[in-house]
């Protein structure tokens, strides 16, 4: 047998061998059926610490258009004001999907979201807090239109664990896929339109200590990451 025909027949094996390995690799087993389930509705509620529901600030919607795009991608959303007695406000907006396994079905950025719809949005960064005794790293960017100005926190999770998009993310996903699973997760992202940024970005860091607290234990790491 030949040198040529040997190689095609050594790189025919190897082209079947890792055709049979992404079958048995393929994650089959959804983690939504293995871990507490997502119930936005129910699980955050309308008053927690010093914050309770504001119906007089709507959350700004997407344009029909992305929602629908939107509606396609999450299972379920949820997207509400709060306001505490000092007259600060902080809105909550969460995408839940059941499906995070893929770049595909993964949760969109907030910073493709915003621009979307008009606005100017300048990155800020990462910063690490500590939320609940906790870890929690947030990416931070602040979008502005026509005159309002609103400093953005957000991050996302994969079963129990908080990432960020890009690497980090997609590490996370191959992880939980060479184990078999599908993963669900979410994105969490929590803004302020008053006053200046420090003081927008102090309130949320309030707002999610408070949030935390008031979640279930075992809901905790879902929604901020363990």
């Amino acid at each position: 047998m030949s040198v040529t025909r040997r190689r095609a027949l050594g790189f025919s094996g190897c082209c079947v061998a890792a055709a049979a390995a992404a079958v048995v690799l393929k994650p089959t087993r959804r983690a939504v059926e293995l871990y507490p389930p997502i119930q936005l509705e129910q699980q955050v509620p309308a008053a927690f610490g010093a914050w309770q529901l504001d119906r007089s600030l709507i959350p700004i919607l997407p344009d029909p258009g992305t929602q629908a795009a939107l509606d396609k991608l999450y299972t379920q959303v949820l997207a509400r004001t709060y306001i505490n007695a000092e007259g600060a406000r902080v809105m909550l907006s969460i995408a839940y999907g059941a499906d995070q396994g893929s770049e595909a079905t993964a949760a969109h950025r907030p910073e493709f979201c915003y621009s979307a719809q008009g606005f100017s949005v300048t990155p800020l960064g990462e910063q690490a807090l500590r939320i609940g005794g906790q870890p929690l790293t947030v990416r931070r960017l602040v979008g502005t239109l026509q005159g309002r100005r609103e400093p953005i926190s957000y991050w996302v999770t994969l079963l129990d664990k908080a990432v960020l998009p890009g690497v980090t993310r997609k590490l996370e996903q191959i992880r939980i896929g060479l184990q078999g699973q599908i993963p669900d997760g979410m994105l969490v992202r929590v803004s302020t339109i008053a006053g200046s940024d420090a003081a927008g970005f102090g309130a949320q860091e309030q707002f999610m200590a408070a949030l935390w607290q008031a979640l279930a234990p075992p809901l905790r790491a879902r929604y901020f990451g363990s």
